[in-house]
């Protein structure tokens, strides 16, 4: 009995230190997961706050991009300079400054049209007069070779009685035939007038008459 009350006794304090132990063991905290989490923690901050320092430094750098457009078009638009000196303290808003600018970019498309077409008449002024000055200088130039080719077998009187009779005949046809109200109406008619009364054997028949006329006065 004495050995069997030691051995229980002996068993009791083991129990009671291995549950002790146990307790104890599940009591200590696990300090290297805590760790762990809180590196990763520590590192999504840190790349949080990375991510919106750079969001907020694009957004500034698109701010002073779009401020600095404004800037150099209020500098280039001339309707952008303030004319009015009681508004002078004011800053054109963004919408005025684009409107003046739609309408400046407008004004200058219609100058550029324009001075083309001006460009356009001038070149056929120029094409024009580059034809006269040819057949100025053929009819100088037979004129040296042949001085003497037809010196006072027509007067200037009679050769201005031919012109003006001829000159007249179309008028007369021109006149009841084109109308000048508006340029619309010019360019439609005068192709009619040209079509039918400028025709070869029209303006053949014109000259005849005419010449039969101051022929008939001279005679």
């Amino acid at each position: 009995p004495a050995l069997f009350m030691e051995n229980a006794r002996k068993g009791s304090i083991v129990s009671r230190a291995n549950s002790i132990g146990s307790t104890s063991a599940s009591s200590v905290p696990n300090t290297d997961d805590e760790d762990s989490d809180y590196h990763q923690e520590s590192c999504k901050e840190l790349y949080k706050d990375q991510r919106r320092r750079k969001h907020t430094q694009a957004e500034q750098k698109r701010r002073d991009a779009i401020k600095k457009g404004y800037n150099d078009l209020q500098a280039i638009v001339p309707t952008c300079e303030q004319q009015d000196f009681s508004i002078s303290s004011q800053k054109l808003s963004k919408a005025i400054v684009l409107q003046k600018t739609i309408d400046y970019i407008q004004f200058l498309h219609k100058e550029k049209k324009k001075q083309e077409e001006e460009v356009s008449t001038l070149r056929k002024d120029v094409m024009a007069l580059k034809i006269m000055k040819v057949n100025y200088e053929q009819i100088v130039k037979a004129h040296q070779d042949n001085p003497n080719e037809g010196k006072n077998l027509i007067s200037d009187e009679v050769k201005f009685n031919v012109f003006q009779g001829i000159m007249d005949s179309l008028f007369q046809s021109f006149n009841a035939s084109v109308s000048v109200t508006s340029f619309q109406e010019l360019s439609a008619c005068v192709f009619s007038w040209i079509e039918e009364h400028c025709k070869p054997q029209v303006l053949q028949d014109v000259v005849i008459g005419v010449l039969h006329k101051v022929k008939s006065q001279l005679y």
